[in-house]
């Protein structure tokens, strides 16, 4: 075994859209495009997730739904199906986590997996990544993406290079003939204005970046340029460590028109929560903390959270609790665009006390 750490990175490709199309084959050879009813190109809302064809469109996953309509009007357009991606992700995680003791999940639809001590090589590597693509898709019938490094950054960005269905590996000796290339967005952290005002400055690739001065780019970014020339550079410290799973839970909708009546609000909170709460009790969670967040129809938003005293799982503390932050939000002049409920200050798989003398 080396002394070297090697990561695998895994990506399920087009996942929501993917299981759609594993639920109802009909779907097979048609644009999909999971998110809001589009409404004949004046819904609201956004892309949560669409599939390869439709990509070819020019959809793409954050997208106004609006936008994807007028795009793609022939696609075939679905609300999300939290619960069926919750269990078909609960599935391929359990398959993934028997190849490591190091392993951590990011999100419904990644993990990385530290497989330093299971290979002894990267030849080693590609075959234990190939074997899990094999079992996935045998299993689940869904494909996944690998990306293998020797950091976390390198292979979620290699797990990116190819897709679907793809495997990438790059070698220590490698990493700056792959990074250098791509461009500086590609980059974990640089979002749309970071990469506005890195262009102004000349830099359009993450190789730009590595050369650029470090001192320019801390007196302009702060502590983040440090870090992001760090990054350009390859270097990633950042352990695998499943505490970090999970940090919150929880749903937000965008309403089809903007809303002022408080028991349509109401109504959706309660079906936001319905949303998650399996997932809380399939996982064993418990939360300390429920947060709402409020958009109105200028997209002013607002967030508020209250924390108690002991953990708990209970559904009706959560739809009380998120009421009663919404409520001074509520009836005020303002139409409301979207409502969110979250809950974080996770724990689990311990005895929880319930709080009943917030059950209102």
């Amino acid at each position: 075994m080396s002394d070297k750490r090697i990561i695998l990175h895994i990506d399920l490709d087009a996942f929501f859209a993917s299981v759609e199309e594993r639920e109802n084959p009909e779907l097979k050879g048609k644009p999909v495009i999971v998110g809001a009813n589009p409404k004949n190109g004046q819904g609201r809302g956004v892309v949560s997730t669409c599939n390869y064809l439709s990509r070819e469109f020019g959809v793409r996953s954050a997208m106004p739904i609006s936008k994807a309509w007028r795009l793609c009007p022939q696609g075939v357009y679905l609300r999300p199906n939290f619960e069926l991606y919750e269990k078909a992700s609960a599935k391929i995680m359990e398959i993934l986590r028997k190849y490591t003791d190091k392993f951590e999940q990011v999100g419904i639809d990644e993990a990385f997996l530290d497989v330093s001590d299971k290979v002894k090589d990267y030849e080693d590597a590609m075959e234990l990544a190939n074997k899990m693509k094999r079992e996935v898709f045998n299993k689940e019938k869904l494909t996944c993406s690998v990306g293998i490094g020797s950091n976390k950054l390198i292979a979620k960005l290699a797990s990116d290079y190819k897709k679907p269905y793809g495997l990438t590996v790059v070698k220590p000796e490698n990493v700056r003939r792959f990074l250098y290339p791509l461009p500086v967005r590609k980059l974990i952290g640089v979002g749309p204005k970071t990469e506005i005002k890195l262009k102004e400055l000349g830099v359009k690739t993450i190789g730009d970046l590595a050369k650029f001065n470090k001192e320019t780019l801390i007196k302009i970014f702060g502590k983040w340029g440090a870090e992001m020339h760090q990054l350009a550079n390859g270097i990633d410290n950042s352990d695998i460590t499943e505490a970090h799973e999970i940090k919150s839970v929880g749903r937000e909708v965008t309403f089809e028109k903007d809303v002022d009546d408080p028991e349509i609000i109401f109504s959706a909170i309660n079906d936001l929560i319905d949303e998650f709460h399996e997932e809380i009790i399939g996982s064993g969670m418990q939360f300390k903390t429920v947060n709402i967040k409020i958009r109105y129809e200028n997209f002013e938003t607002h967030t508020r959270a209250k924390s108690f005293e002991f953990y708990s799982n209970d559904k009706v503390i959560i739809k009380n609790t998120a009421k009663q932050l919404a409520q001074p939000f509520l009836n005020i002049g303002k139409k409301v665009r979207l409502i969110g409920v979250r809950i974080s200050g996770l724990k689990f798989g311990e005895s929880q006390k319930i709080l009943k003398d917030i059950r209102l």
